[in-house]
């Protein structure tokens, strides 16, 4: 795609070079090609060591000789400069001006044909006892992105959400409800169903903690009083209320997942993300025992005296693992093996991933290599994207005791500190009070993904609110500036002339012809790295080369009419690639700020 031809022919030619020079065959994947540091003159860089082998000569010399042959095949090559043991290849500015013209402004650049494959993206997966989280926050945001991503590379991609819905959390919140809840509800107490159904989750631990401490004082041990507290055990015979089918248990169970499901729905849009298949824990949690039974009769599991059933796994670096319980109940591999065959059957996807925090690797080690054991063909095309957790400044979050960082409360947070930083800029002036209002969110929103997707999944990131709304820093912000910058100059530029014929570019035009010209590749490295972060960094070396473009030419008072409509042009392209690149992470771009 687009850039992609010369690089091709580069390499091509300089395998033919190297034969003709020095009669050796070397596959064009010896080629190591790349683009040219900032610091020499060239825009592609052939690293000749590896050559040095077949041409006996030294690096600076096979240097020369290549080069010379490569000026001579290829038109574009106008010259070269050899420094140690790289070749600098220097194209003509025809031919960058040519990529703008007939490759980067058409519609079509940078689209990927359909590939008939799919791909499902399960994200968020929340309990259905308390609200969404800064952690669940970051694993949206990727989730999301990475679907985009991948929708963008050709891919028919479905979205899904795997809710978990059931279990002794969830009848904590309900028993606590049912005890000092008073009848309350979202509409009596004015709170969000989730936020409501989390204070009583909190409330039951406060009591439960009172309750351990009543029997400590009694002369239990801890584990004693933690297993003998009335409250844990009133929850536990819920569950078994639940799993028994009691009708009364049922039905409030049914009405306070209504309420977070609300809730949920809220936050999720306030988000901008989306699903489009929903699983529920409770449908779920009895699916996979058909599978231990595959298992048992292949030979793939095997059972103890108790009944229970395992899988070992020690030859491959693992250990034991349950996979049925003696009593014939589940645990949670076994529902994560039936409803992955369940996903499977459903959608046929080539390729399923899995957006969970880094604490359950192991987990997902295991339940792939079993399906894998189990020749389930499609099992090559699972992956975990595992992401480390999100700290503030103030230190990590913790759920139990209440103080977990809300992810409404920090949305609304971001959209008051994009407020404040604005206004203090003046950077609203003839804006009416609806539009202020829909920009400090666009500007709050864009600041929270981007700080957030920006860095690598796995690593572990601190998040600092206010500095992901800086105008000149490595943000959201910055890269939203310029889009409304670009959209400014485009607005101001009037009727503009159909001649844009140039002969000749400045280094900061090429530099982002160059830089344009690499959103496809972009694109598909991030979809196949499973890293929204490839397009973020991409997209903040891109608008700070615009900045640059901006501030050392002229663009609208450039007096030849044809150099104004080239650099216009040049304009228009960025902000159409800028604006993609922002879309596939969630982030809006205004047209004005």
């Amino acid at each position: 795609m687009a850039d992609s031809s010369i690089q091709q022919r580069l390499v091509a030619e300089t395998v033919s070079a190297v034969k003709s020079l020095y009669q050796a065959d070397i596959p064009d994947t010896q080629i190591s090609l790349q683009e040219t540091r900032k610091e020499f003159e060239g825009q592609f860089t052939i690293v000749i060591f590896p050559v040095t082998r077949f041409s006996k000569k030294s690096p600076e010399q096979t240097g020369q000789e290549i080069g010379e042959l490569l000026q001579q095949q290829i038109a574009e090559v106008v010259s070269y400069n050899v420094i140690k043991g790289f070749l600098n290849i220097v194209l003509s500015d025809a031919y960058w001006i040519n990529l703008l013209s007939d490759s980067i402004s058409a519609a079509d650049f940078g689209v990927f044909q359909p590939t008939g494959k799919r791909i499902m993206v399960e994200y968020s997966s929340p309990n259905t006892n308390k609200p969404l989280h800064l952690g669940h926050i970051r694993n949206n945001l990727l989730g999301f992105s990475v679907a985009e991503i991948w929708k963008a590379y050709g891919y028919d991609v479905v979205k899904a959400n795997l809710i978990n819905d059931r279990g002794i959390h969830i009848c904590k919140s309900m028993l606590a409800w049912q005890k000092f809840g008073a009848g309350e509800t979202p509409e009596t107490s004015g709170l969000k169903g989730d936020h409501l159904v989390g204070k009583y989750y909190v409330a039951f631990d406060k009591a439960y903690k009172v309750e351990i401490e009543d029997l400590k004082s009694q002369g239990q041990t801890e584990e004693e009083a933690k297993k003998n507290a009335p409250l844990i055990k009133e929850a536990q015979h819920m569950l078994q209320q639940w799993e028994a089918g009691d009708e009364a248990v049922i039905q409030l169970w049914k009405t306070m997942n209504e309420w977070v499901y609300a809730g949920f729905g809220v936050t999720y849009d306030s988000l901008g993300v989306s699903f489009d298949k929903f699983y529920y824990e409770s449908d779920t949690y009895l699916l996979g025992k058909d599978i231990i039974q595959e298992g048992l009769d292949k030979g793939v599991f095997f059972k103890k005296e108790d009944g229970s059933v395992w899988i070992d796994l020690t030859e491959d670096g693992l250990d034991e693992k349950l996979v049925l319980r003696g009593d014939g109940t589940s645990v949670y591999i076994t529902q994560d093996l039936g409803t992955a065959q369940l996903k499977y059957d459903e959608f046929g996807m080539e390729e399923s991933i899995y957006v969970v925090g880094n604490e359950q690797d192991y987990h997902f080690k295991v339940l792939f290599l079993i399906l894998k054991k189990l020749g389930k063909a499609w099992a090559d095309g699972l992956f975990h994207l595992s992401y480390g957790m999100v700290d503030l400044p103030s230190g990590k979050m913790k759920s139990r005791e209440g103080t977990v960082v809300d992810a409404d409360d920090l949305m609304a947070e971001m959209v008051e500190t994009a407020q404040a930083r604005t206004e203090e800029l003046g950077k609203t002036e003839g804006f009416s009070e609806e539009e202020k209002k829909e920009l400090y969110r666009t500007i709050g929103m864009g600041a929270l993904k981007y700080f957030l997707l920006k860095v690598d999944p796995k690593k572990r990131l601190l998040f600092d609110p206010n500095e992901s709304v800086d105008f000149q820093g490595h943000t959201g912000p910055f890269i939203q500036y310029t889009h409304a910058r670009i959209k400014s100059v485009l607005r101001k530029a009037g009727e503009v002339s159909s001649d844009q014929s140039v002969d000749t570019i400045t280094e900061y035009e090429r530099d982002l012809i160059q830089a344009l010209s690499n959103y496809p590749q972009t694109v598909e490295a991030a979809a196949k790295d499973f890293s929204p972060a490839q397009i973020a960094n991409y997209v903040y070396e891109l608008a700070k080369l615009y900045n640059k473009f901006y501030h050392e030419l002229s663009i609208l008072k450039v007096e030849e009419e044809h150099i104004k409509a080239f650099r216009l042009k040049l304009s228009a392209a960025t902000a159409s690639v800028i604006a993609r690149c922002m879309n596939l992470m969630g982030i809006t771009v205004p047209e004005s700020m």
